[in-house]
């Protein structure tokens, strides 16, 4: 797999989990999705960040 290839994925999935985050954080703010815990907002913002930072890693070091 190319480093371009890559990381657009990596940018892409980025964008997804941003999205998802944010929105079911919104959704749950207007009580649309009360059912939902507070730890999976965090784990969809927490993997956004990491796969950010492995992007920013993979385009600025490439070794894996």
């Amino acid at each position: 797999m190319k480093q371009s290839s890559l990381n657009r994925i990596l940018t892409q999935a980025f964008g997804v989990f941003l999205g998802i985050g944010i929105a079911v954080w919104v959704l749950r703010g207007f009580g649309i999705l009360t059912f939902l815990p507070g730890g999976v907002i965090w784990l969809l913002l927490l993997g956004a960040i990491a796969i950010a930072i492995l992007s920013y890693v993979q385009r600025t070091w490439w070794r894996f």
